[in-house]
């Protein structure tokens, strides 16, 4: 795995070439979930200036609602409830394979071909991702209730969306010093 630097993020994050948002912000409150609006924001930079993934730049959408495509929002500490019970903490193995998989055509492992010749690049690029939130961070995931048991290798048989769309799945990485997040999704 290369180290982590600012080339080494870039590669990392630009393995989201769909429609994706990946970026990070500081931690500043207690409650992570309150640290999260500067990355559903349209117009945040990574913290520390690093490359930010976001296909929904200039979208016409953003101009009514620099959130879009997020319906669910932290807008303050009385949101943080509705959203929790909209995530599920899973372990950094399975954040892992989540990751690859958000970059997957379909959001789906088994509907990509080149899958097995693409996995140790994919595999490195998620490990330098997760080397951002060293031990002890957290990791939060929408897919339902069994999160923390899924294979995400396999099928991903639901999500609790966030966004305006039917089919979203995201990943919040959470250290003592910083907040990122990894989403993509279908817009059909």
């Amino acid at each position: 795995m290369p180290e982590l630097d600012e080339q080494s993020w870039a590669d990392a994050i630009g393995m989201y070439a769909r429609y994706s948002v990946a970026k990070v912000t500081s931690r500043k409150h207690d409650d992570w979930v309150l640290d999260v609006n500067p990355l559903m924001h349209g117009d945040s930079t990574d913290i520390r200036g690093w490359r930010t993934k976001d296909s929904l730049l200039g979208e016409l959408a953003r101009l009514d609602d620099p959130y879009y495509p997020f319906a669910l929002r932290p807008d303050g500490p009385s949101a943080t409830d509705s959203w929790k019970s909209n995530l599920n903490e899973i372990p950094r193995t399975s954040a892992k394979r989540f990751l690859v998989a958000l970059s997957t055509q379909w959001l789906n492992i088994g509907k990509t071909p080149d899958f097995e010749e693409r996995r140790a690049g994919l595999e490195d690029k998620a490990d330098v991702i997760l080397s951002r939130f060293p031990e002890g961070s957290h990791f939060y995931a929408n897919t339902g209730p069994d999160s923390r048991n899924l294979d995400y290798y396999e099928h991903i048989p639901g999500c609790n969306t966030l966004s305006v769309h039917v089919w979203d799945l995201g990943l919040f990485l959470v250290s003592e010093a910083e907040v990122g997040m990894v989403w993509s999704f279908h817009a059909w």
